[in-house]
């Protein structure tokens, strides 16, 4: 199983991958625009408290800044107009002290405001996260054939911070200052009506060409998002196998490879920038020559009487209200663009339905007091990832509760595949019908909720997986609730034991990034101990003793046995030694069962396990 790669959108320029069965064509969201932030109104709707307090902190902040220049027209009209000196002090002071109030008020309001939606930004953010990776977690292997980690990894973290600075900071700006903006449009159209739709006539000629060029820096964002998710699976693939990296000498090759991919991020990005820079001048430009035409006439009219010095100044206040909110409303669009494409890109994921799932009404598992029952009735599957070539054909088999069934055979024969479709990390082919199933227990696998399906399945995988913590939690693993007693239990079973209580912490060890402080056989015993602990029904080892010293590897056997006792097993093995007492062998080659029996009944047959056998025995 690959997981080096994403259902993910094709990235811009690349002809997008057809729809599968196993990624089925996702539904079209709007592009181009603000709109696709539409995908984050179900994360925002549980807050709809705090939003309406942040709006009426908004418009709090906003009216006191809308109110600033009304009471400075007071301050000059009525303040510094006034002949008597004694009057015109207390007139002053009663006005800047109005205008402290005001100032006090903004800052109150303005404060709340941050804060507010500073909280709702990191709350969205973390529920956005916390859904996306959710999400991720319950997709079947076959989205892992075609989707790469490190862009999922992308998505999870820049994208979610493009979300983050748009909900918690830009987004709000925007609203801010949209409502200062109109409502400063407002005050000047009220005020010096002719004038001001001259204005808003010019203010129309901005928009329009803003909005036909925001499209192409919102398609630039998400090519530089997308060229930045390259950058991180490369790396994410590199990171994840440097031995093999540091042993073929390649760490030149791959950092230049990584510097190609993050140069072209950054050429994408200096595009980007190019683009949301000259629409930011442009917008800032047109809107405030549009604003310096009506101060011009605003200043007019001033000459000729029609209006007052402090009108004239409320009216300059309100025009720089104006052109600051339309040169941040030009920031702010920039950054919705931006955030548009990271939204998108993670509602894409959210979209990505896993063909693996629970049944609406599952059926419940028969209670067992044993093994589990295995029956493959003319199962054949194709991966998706090569349809042309069959990993199983026609295969019918039957385990018995409690029995020991071996599966040997040559590389590729489908050996592993036995055990995918068992988890049901896939589904067989429907191109038998309906009879081609595989049940458990009497009850189709299909049928099963797939955390009853998996809770009655324990496994040993060949590579071991080895988790970030300490031995302890890497054991317990297996089975949550366990108390500490069980988990050195099934240590000591797993002749783990010894070699857990001499490490610096004992059982408390931190085990580094996949289990890097330890041996690998020393990682399979904690794997087999965490598949012991578990204690399911049914047991799958694939090739659990591969990693093992010959002593080791008789130790762990011993344990095995002791553990395969009761339950039903069935093993993966390429070393015929390790399957010989098995019940039963089945040969698999070609996706076929070709051969069945003991091991004795194998060699007898003369056959494609006695060649097998053949070639490890008389070395």
């Amino acid at each position: 199983m690959s997981l080096s790669t994403t259902a993910a959108p094709a990235p811009a320029g690349r002809a997008p991958k057809p729809p599968t069965p196993e990624r089925p064509a996702k539904p079209q969201r709007p592009t181009g625009s603000p709109r696709s932030l539409s995908g984050l109104v179900p994360f925002l709707r549980p807050y709809r408290g705090r939003i309406a307090l942040a709006g009426l902190f908004l418009v709090l902040a906003a009216a006191a800044t809308l109110v600033f220049p009304v009471a400075l027209k007071g301050l000059v009209d009525n303040g510094l107009g006034l002949a008597d000196r004694g009057e015109q002090l207390i007139a002053l002071k009663a006005h800047f002290g109005e205008l402290f109030l005001v100032a006090v008020a903004l800052g109150v309001f303005s404060a709340a405001r941050f804060y507010t939606v500073s909280w709702l930004g990191e709350r969205v953010t973390a529920d956005l996260r916390n859904a996306v990776y959710r999400h991720v977690l319950q997709q079947s292997p076959a989205f892992f054939e075609t989707t790469q980690t490190g862009e999922v990894l992308s998505r999870l973290t820049a994208d979610t911070t493009l979300v983050q600075t748009v909900v918690g900071s830009s987004l709000s700006m925007g609203l801010r200052n949209a409502v200062m903006g109109v409502g400063a449009l407002a005050m000047l159209v009220y005020s010096n009506p002719y004038v001001m739709f001259q204005v808003l006539g010019g203010l129309v000629l901005v928009v329009l060409p803003s909005v036909w060029f925001g499209r192409r820096v919102r398609k630039l964002s998400r090519a530089s998002q997308d060229r930045v998710a390259d950058s991180s699976a490369i790396a994410a693939e590199v990171l994840n196998a440097i031995p093999v990296v540091q042993s073929y000498t390649a760490e030149g090759r791959e950092a230049a490879r990584f510097n190609d991919s993050t140069n072209a991020a950054f050429h994408t990005a200096v595009r980007r920038t190019r683009a949301r820079s000259v629409l930011v001048a442009f917008i800032i430009i047109a809107t405030s020559g549009a604003l310096l035409w009506g101060l011009y006439q605003g200043t007019q009219a001033v000459m000729r009487g029609d209006i007052t010095a402090g009108h004239l100044g409320q009216t300059v206040l309100y025009v720089i209200i104006l052109a600051g909110a339309a040169g941040v409303l030009g920031e702010v669009y920039g950054d919705l663009l931006r955030a548009a494409g990271a939204t998108e890109r993670l509602m894409e994921l959210l979209d990505t339905h896993s063909p693996i799932a629970s049944p609406a009404q599952p059926t419940k598992a028969p209670a067992i007091a044993g093994g589990s029952a295995i029956d493959f009735d003319r199962v054949t599957f194709h991966y998706p990832s090569r349809p042309g070539q069959a990993a199983l054909q026609d295969v019918t088999l039957r385990i018995k509760p409690g029995e020991t069934v071996a599966l040997v055979g040559p590389s590729g024969a489908g050996k592993s595949t036995v055990f995918q479709l068992l988890l049901r990390f896939y589904d067989p082919d429907l191109a038998t019908g309906d009879a081609s199933l595989i049940r458990l227990d009497g009850v189709p696998t299909k049928d099963l909720a797939l955390e009853d399906l998996r809770q009655r399945i324990g496994i040993v995988p060949q590579e071991a997986v080895i988790f970030s913590a300490s031995a302890m939690d890497n054991i317990r693993y297996g089975r949550p609730g366990a108390s500490d007693d069980e988990v050195r239990a099934a240590a000591r079973a797993a002749f783990a034991d010894d070699f857990l209580r001499a490490l610096p912490d004992g059982y408390d060890t931190f085990l580094g990034e996949r289990g890097v402080r330890i041996s690998g056989g020393q990682r399979q015993r904690i794997a087999i101990a965490r598949a012991i602990l578990k204690n399911a029904p049914l047991l799958l080892l694939d090739e659990a003793t591969s990693a093992l010293d010959a002593e080791s590897e008789r130790m762990v056997q011993a344990a095995l046995a002791s553990a395969m006792t009761g339950r039903t097993t069935v093993v993966i093995a390429h070393r015929l030694a390790t399957v010989q007492k098995a019940d039963r062998i089945l040969v698999l080659d070609h996706g076929r069962v070709v051969e069945q029996g003991t091991h004795n009944e194998l060699l007898a047959v003369n056959g494609v396990y006695a060649r097998l056998a053949a070639l490890q025995f008389t070395q």
